[in-house]
């Protein structure tokens, strides 16, 4: 059994990280944080467009490559290495996936749209500061139009569409389709850690919208960003990890370089297991979610779990590395520091995913005691 990737996977890792090594570095990201006017980089995003990267996963009669979640998962790895400050996350693992999955004939032409970069999506899940309670769910559907405000949303400042947890006329929890252009709609920008990752309030006013899915959609789709946020996250734990090795070689202090000392070989040796348990569930969680295994619950939850420990295990630590000057504005791992903690946050703390593990895992030690009793 082979649990790596393809020859023809590893060529598209190559080629994909040769491009965003050309065209988005660090620099770029910074450009993004500097700008009080802008939450990501409109150009870079066109680019990937033209690259194919958003219709990568999307059927061919919508203009999607129809490649699998697996070639997904080697391009938001390499997404991951570089920062990159574009809505890829929230158009491709939510929108898109939510689409694919659930959507209607008329709902999944907005696919064609997201193909050409001309739809971005966003999840509006919160109401608040806190974890989302989807027991507690405030926003209302009735005849048709959502009232209700939701926030934080990632991307949700310059969004096309918006997937919006709210309750039907039934009194069920379940998500809507909402264009964000109506004039119902208002948002706002919210601050963050990450500018890179802009965060929005988006309020509705009777706001016209469409059922999409079953009730039990938005664990699915939560479970599918959970596993390709990973592969983002071990992607950027790998490239702060590497910049803190490239770093100690070349310090020195009292006459030795800074790297040979044992303090710090711990600290990067427990960064690099981190990084390898995270990559090693990140795998299982990309099989589970491809195979469309009834294991993808634990999976996911593993891999989230695993890949937001070592992300911000790397980053902080890297930070540490790289001494006085690791904390300033001058040296890039600041950047990697804000990313893995809105990554930590992004589709729930690393907090809900362990009760999800938990729960996972109790339910499978269960049917195991339950069959030996049969």
């Amino acid at each position: 059994m082979n649990f790596d990737f393809s020859e023809d996977q590893e060529m598209l890792r190559n080629e994909v990280r040769k491009f965003l090594e050309a065209r988005c570095k660090p620099t770029r990201v910074r450009s993004v944080l500097e700008d009080a006017d802008r939450d990501h980089d409109d150009e870079l995003w066109q680019e990937l467009v033209a690259q194919g990267w958003t219709a990568m996963t999307l059927p061919e009669e919508h203009g999607g490559l129809g490649m699998s979640r697996t070639d997904l998962c080697v391009l938001a790895e390499e997404l991951g290495r570089v920062l990159a400050p574009v809505p890829f996350a929230s158009t491709v693992y939510l929108l898109a996936e939510a689409l694919m999955i659930a959507g209607t004939r008329t709902q999944r032409e907005k696919l064609n749209a997201i193909a050409t970069g001309k739809c971005i999506g966003c999840l509006a899940i919160s109401e608040g500061p806190g974890e989302p309670d989807f027991d507690r769910v405030q926003a209302r559907v009735a005849g048709g139009k959502l009232t209700g405000t939701k926030l934080p949303v990632i991307d949700g400042m310059i969004a096309t569409d918006a997937l919006v947890l709210a309750k039907d006329g039934n009194g069920e929890t379940r998500l809507f389709l909402v264009a964000l252009h109506h004039e119902t709609v208002r948002r706002d920008a919210l601050g963050t850690i990450d500018p890179s990752r802009g965060l929005a309030r988006i309020s509705f006013d009777n706001t016209p919208v469409e059922p999409i899915g079953e009730p039990g959609l938005v664990d699915r789709l939560l479970d599918g960003a959970a596993v390709l946020l990973a592969f983002e996250q071990v992607g950027g734990a790998d490239r702060a990890l590497e910049q803190a090795v490239e770093f100690v070689k070349e310090r020195h202090a009292f006459g030795r370089p800074v790297g040979s000392y044992q303090a710090i070989k711990h600290k990067l040796a427990d960064a690099f297991v981190n990084n390898q348990i995270a990559r090693s569930n990140a795998y299982y969680g990309i099989w589970a979610l491809d195979a469309g295994s009834n294991e993808l619950p634990q999976a996911a939850a593993a891999a989230r779990v695993s890949a937001c420990q070592a992300f911000w295990y790397s980053a902080r630590e890297s930070i540490q590395a790289h001494g006085g000057i690791g904390f300033t504005w001058e040296a890039d791992q600041h950047l990697f520091y804000r990313r893995a903690l809105a990554l930590n946050m992004a589709v729930g703390s690393p907090g809900v995913w362990r009760d999800r593990l938990f729960t996972a895992v109790e339910r499978i030690v269960c049917e195991g005691e339950a069959l030996e009793v049969a």
